[in-house]
């Protein structure tokens, strides 16, 4: 790889401000092409779609939940087993929240892999030269990301819970973690958003994680500002084709730049050591 990859250039204040750059250099893509960012809105109406769905069964069944969940309140007095379980479902609905909002993005790549490629290819055209990715079938593809977003899900869950935890430390829990949790889940957004790009690299999970570390920057200036954008009610929707051509711009500029040669620079490890 380049030599400012491999020594992790894009990390520091130049890093993050290229990241931030990168993730509105996508949006302005999209609005040049927007035969492109329709295409890139299908997946994500689709999990819009389904993520509704999810909820209005929630909505029916959260009452049921409660009770499954707090047999032991049945001989409460009427009015402290109705606070209580009423409290138990909004804690139950906001879990449902938090999990669409951590997993909202791994369902849209997985459902639109086909969309997004398609779209993340032809940023790069535009960009120079499209990298010769491998060949793998499109179903081995999908699975590999779908068991990909399972594993950074994994990660965020066991970083949120412990940053959950310490929201309700006075004073820290209200300036401290809220600026940890929007860069632990802006880095992983990161991770996910560009496996695209890096895959068509040759890189799996393993050295994508390696590549974004090194350049912890550039990662979470780009990240960050994703997740605060999708935090938006409809944002994710609107900005996800922007958000996966931004990916691209970040990989190309700051995490895997060409080399001199005009061509793609070799990932940071060697593929023996590429796992999934």
């Amino acid at each position: 790889m380049s030599s400012g990859s491999a020594r992790g250039g894009g990390g520091g204040l130049g890093g993050l401000v290229a990241g931030v750059r990168s993730f509105f250099d996508g949006l302005r893509w999209v609005a040049r092409n927007p035969k492109w960012w329709f295409i890139g809105l299908i997946p994500a109406l689709l999990a819009l779609v389904l993520y509704v769905f999810a909820f209005v069964v929630l909505t029916l069944q959260v009452g049921n939940l409660t009770e499954f969940f707090t047999p032991f309140a049945d001989d409460w007095n009427e009015g402290l087993r109705t606070t209580f379980r009423f409290l138990v479902g909004v804690l139950i609905f906001g879990v449902g929240l938090l999990l669409a909002v951590k997993t909202y993005v791994s369902i849209t790549l997985a459902i639109g892999e086909p969309f997004y490629e398609k779209l993340s290819e032809q940023v790069e055209r535009d960009l120079g030269q499209l990298p010769e990715a491998p060949d793998v079938p499109i179903w081995r593809s999908i699975a590999r990301s779908l068991k990909d977003s399972l594993v950074i899900l994994l990660y965020v869950v066991a970083l949120t819970i412990p940053l959950f935890v310490l929201g309700f430390v006075p004073v820290i829990g209200q300036t401290v973690v809220p600026v940890l949790g929007a860069m632990v889940s802006g880095f992983f957004l990161a991770v996910e958003l560009t496996g695209l790009a890096m895959e068509r690299r040759g890189l799996r999970r393993r050295d994508r994680f390696a590549v974004m570390r090194a350049n912890m920057g550039a990662a979470l200036g780009y990240g960050v500002v994703a997740f605060l954008i999708f935090l938006i009610p409809l944002a994710a929707v609107v900005t996800m084709p922007a958000a996966v051509a931004g990916a691209v711009f970040l990989v190309r500029s700051r995490l895997l730049p060409p080399s001199g040669d005009g061509h793609p620079a070799p990932g940071p490890l060697p593929p023996s050591r590429e796992r999934g």
